[in-house]
């Protein structure tokens, strides 16, 4: 079950006595906790019928007191303890986990990394409670997960826009979803979503971006090359310098590993690169006959190097600007 089908589940009104969230990606726990608190009990009912309590502040016998509660003129109450993983004596809790009041739904929020389940504890929840894992997403996953969440919001997204937004933004999650929400928010239901959409409305340009950058560099386009940095360096907080750097040193990373399994077969070097369909593909293959293996590792070494420049580390001179980092660095990739 993931935390869209635990979602749909309290969408019906049927909600499990004690909830267990945990895990390294923060998302999903925030997804399912924030539809609990919206959803479980109306605005009436939430007056004396929910409580959230901290980790950090609380003990195992005033949760435990919170949950015997019994709910006033409510079918239920909702009782949440945030930051779990902050709570010194969690173990305790093992009496009211085995014998559970009926009339109440406990979430507990166990955020940023995951309970060991082989634990009295941890066998314990999975024996009484809906455990769910919130587990971080590698690079590759994003774009599925961006597919689904489209579709959830009633929307369709092609293959090259799915993509390129895993790539802008990353694997933090929260901010993959506010910009999709946002992008929802301009766009009829049904609509597709697509490269055009995607420089319209979350203001990645189709011809300045990191993306663009990768491709030009692919090639050595100098022409291209500078033309974009300039342009980065004009706009410096659209295209941050810290972004352009993880995303090169990701883009090149690549090509180092395309050099070691290029000899492979398609599907095998898709696998090898992490990469979920072609989209990219044809760069990494450009990029590994523009830049040799040796030249590939300097260029890993130079962007670790301005990345600390950025940094201010091992720099002899202060407030140098972001865009003239860029500028040397682009020039020492490409010479």
């Amino acid at each position: 079950m993931d935390y869209l089908d635990i979602i749909k589940e309290m969408k019906k009104g049927d909600y499990r006595p004690i909830y267990f969230l945990h895990g390294e990606e923060p998302y999903f726990i925030d997804a399912i906790t924030e539809f609990a608190e919206a959803n479980c009990l109306n605005e009436t009912e939430k007056a004396f019928n929910q409580t959230i309590i901290y980790g950090k502040d609380t003990n195992y016998m005033h949760v435990t007191d919170a949950a015997r509660r019994m709910p006033m003129m409510a079918p239920r109450q909702l009782v949440i303890i945030k930051e779990a993983q902050s709570m010194r004596d969690l173990a305790s809790l093992e009496s009211y986990i085995n014998q559970p009041s009926l009339s109440t739904v406990l979430l507990i929020c166990h955020k940023h990394k995951k309970l060991r389940m082989n634990t009295k504890l941890g066998k314990l929840l999975k024996e009484k409670s809906l455990v769910y894992e919130s587990k971080r997403l590698y690079d590759n996953q994003v774009p599925a997960f961006v597919k689904k969440y489209i579709k959830s919001l009633k929307l369709n997204i092609d293959e090259g826009a799915a993509e390129l937004l895993s790539e802008y933004l990353g694997t933090d999650l929260g901010k993959v979803v506010n910009e999709l929400d946002k992008l929802a928010i301009n766009l009829e239901s049904g609509s597709l979503v697509d490269v055009k959409t995607i420089e319209d409305n979350i203001g990645i340009s189709r011809s300045y971006n990191v993306f663009e950058l990768q491709k030009a560099l692919a090639i050595r386009d100098k022409e291209k090359i500078y033309r974009i940095v300039n342009y980065f360096a004009a706009q410096p907080k659209n295209n941050p310098f810290v972004l352009v750097v993880g995303s090169l040193y990701n883009f090149f990373s690549k090509v180092l590993i395309y050099h070691g399994v290029s000899k492979l077969d398609e599907q095998s070097i898709l696998s090898a690169l992490s990469l979920k369909s072609k989209f990219f593909l044809k760069d990494y293959r450009a990029a590994a006959r523009t830049f040799s293996y040796g030249k590939t590792k300097e260029i890993i070494g130079i962007l670790h190097e301005y990345d600390l420049k950025s940094k201010g580390v091992g720099m002899n001179l202060t407030n140098v600007p972001d865009g003239d980092l860029c500028k040397e660095m682009i020039y020492k990739i490409i010479h």
